[in-house]
């Protein structure tokens, strides 16, 4: 089955309802449907969170984010051997460090996608399946 892992930059897409956002709202349909899985990675979940909470007014945003996991996401536990590789995959590809997490949760099967509108994964996109979300339109 397919399992697609959200980073932090396309959970965010989806809260803000920008570029990309119809696309993560259908990978969840999919996953609440039973037709793949989604997960993310407990520490990209943090950041998410983190981002969130600086908002102003970040209430209604916080609870679309929370949203995700009614729809059936999933997360692993971030343990020390996962700690370990995430360091390893920010060295190997320049990565931010929970940048690094998304990337080695994806790295689980072959069967794993990682779903982002971060393009610094460009680096590890021949190692890793990666979905990129579309650029947002510029001003």
């Amino acid at each position: 089955m397919l399992t697609f892992v959200l980073d932090a930059s396309a959970v965010l897409r989806f809260v803000d309802n920008e570029a990309g956002a119809d696309r993560v709202r259908a990978i969840l349909l999919g996953s609440a449907d039973g037709g793949s899985t989604v997960e993310i990675s407990p520490v990209n979940w943090g950041e998410v969170i983190y981002i969130l909470a600086t908002r102003p007014n970040s209430q209604a945003a916080l609870a679309l984010a929370y949203d995700i996991f009614e729809r059936g996401a999933s997360s692993h536990a971030a343990t020390v051997q996962r700690a370990a590789r995430a360091g390893l995959l920010k060295l190997k590809y320049n990565l931010g460090y929970a940048d690094a997490f998304a990337l080695e949760l994806a790295q689980d099967s072959q069967d794993h996608v990682l779903v982002t509108a971060d393009f610094d994964f460009k680096s590890a996109e021949e190692d890793v399946k990666i979905e990129f979300l579309p650029a947002k339109n510029r001003p």
